[in-house]
């Protein structure tokens, strides 16, 4: 299979191109994803190449978008879905709670809903606190649904392409930090690009990458960092920067989680540190953190620590105070290897 080195958006869009071709049954909506192509143009093109009846815009109502995705998913289509910020989601978080996470479980099997919900999340574009949420811990909590987060190209359209042939729901987050290079959280360098990156070569045509499965970007031996998104990229720079040998986890899958590759590494490492950029109290890493001392308690030689975004709305003159960068993650490291 030959490859293309893409951006994150651009291989996002060849996950939804291939899928369209693919299957007949899959159709892409959502606002201004039909002829604009999207606010970030992830759908760019897409409505000419294959017409307004399968890629189509949305009237300003994400309880509507996510009501009728649910009708389309139970009599057969597989609907592709676009809340344009992660921060909107919230009026149609009815559908998602009570109609579309239930549907196989009250039905009896009956009926699925084979929804993809692609969101973009995440700060570090000056956004402000209506367009930097990342909720993901949200959707954790809701029993029936897949919650996805990708990190580089090739694995989001892997990712993407697996989770549009689920027979269950997928909350498919995209950090559009990542959407046109990585970003380490040295904020004040010169912006990278995906082009000579490794895991931007992407394959063309249809692939899967594995919905419960995480990967190990960094092996190491002193401590375990747990990360997603954005933030792998920043727990590898401040890896390379501190000197310290961490082995990097990205979980790819948020829920469900690789409870198997975090424990085996914790119990060699005897220490872990957990990175997100969303608010620290009831985080995902709250979870991350109770599950590493339940299953792994007698290894640890030192507290688990969270390194987060802080209890309050992203503010937008201060994105760089509440965004965990690499040197409050640096610090983190060194302390876990002090705690003895």
């Amino acid at each position: 299979m030959t490859t293309q080195a893409l951006s994150m958006l651009q291989a996002i869009r060849s996950a939804l191109d291939v899928m369209l071709e693919h299957d007949s049954n899959t159709v892409i909506y959502g606002q201004d994803v039909g002829y604009f192509g999207g606010v970030f143009r992830a759908t760019e093109g897409l409505q000419k190449k294959y017409g307004s009846q399968r890629v189509f815009d949305a009237p300003i109502s994400e309880s509507g978008i996510v009501g009728t995705a649910i009708g389309m998913a139970a009599y057969g289509l597989r609907p592709v879905v676009e809340i344009q910020f992660g921060d909107y989601f919230y009026p149609a978080m009815d559908q998602i709670v009570s109609e579309l996470s239930r549907i196989r479980y009250r039905s009896a099997n009956d009926f699925t809903a084979p929804v993809t919900i692609r969101m973009p999340v995440g700060g570090g574009i000056y956004g402000g606190q209506t367009h930097s949420q990342s909720p993901e811990a949200i959707f954790t909590h809701i029993a029936g649904l897949r919650t996805v987060m990708p990190s580089n190209p090739i694995e989001a359209k892997g990712l993407l392409i697996a989770s549009i042939e689920s027979p269950d729901p997928v909350i498919f987050l995209e950090p559009k930090r990542l959407y046109n290079g990585p970003f380490d959280g040295y904020y004040d360098r010169a912006l990278q690009s995906w082009r000579d990156h490794d895991l931007a070569q992407v394959p063309d045509g249809y692939y899967t990458t594995p919905l419960d499965k995480a990967a190990i970007r960094r092996e190491g031996a002193e401590v375990t960092v747990l990360a997603y998104g954005t933030m792998v990229h920043v727990a590898l720079a401040a890896a390379q920067d501190s000197g310290i040998d961490a082995e990097v986890i990205d979980l790819r899958t948020i829920w469900p989680v690789d409870i198997e590759t975090i424990v085996q590494s914790v119990q060699k490492t005897g220490r872990c540190v957990i990175l997100h950029e969303a608010t620290r109290t009831s985080g995902f890493g709250a979870e991350l953190s109770a599950l590493v001392q339940e299953h792994c308690f007698y290894a640890l030689e030192a507290p688990v620590t969270r390194i987060t975004g802080w209890d309050t709305p992203y503010p937008h003159a201060h994105e760089w105070d509440y965004f965990p960068g690499p040197q409050r993650v640096i610090a983190a490291y060194q302390q876990v290897m002090k705690d003895l």
